[in-house]
């Protein structure tokens, strides 16, 4: 067997580490937007979570990438910060 940095190579793992890569650049970018938009709105993490019933934590682990957001809470966001949902996802 071939070992890449002491790791067995196979392509299958190989492929899915280059296809992770590429979600996380593009989850950062959508972490990035969603920042961008709440400051935009003139609203700090603490106010965008009691317009959504969530605390403060929420946000921060959303922005900083730690927590994953699924459509509905992108609509609910996209709703707070006055944004169309299409802005987060270009």
């Amino acid at each position: 067997m071939i070992t890449y940095d002491g790791i067995f190579y196979n392509r299958l793992y190989h492929d899915s580490i280059s296809m992770a890569t590429n979600y996380r650049v593009k989850y950062q970018k959508l972490t990035a937007k969603l920042r961008s938009a709440r400051l935009e709105a003139g609203l700090t993490q603490v106010e965008a979570g009691k317009k959504l019933k969530k605390p403060q934590a929420y946000i921060s682990k959303i922005e900083r990438g730690e927590r994953r957001v699924d459509a509905v809470e992108l609509d609910e966001l996209a709703k707070v910060y006055n944004k169309e949902i299409g802005y987060f996802i270009k």
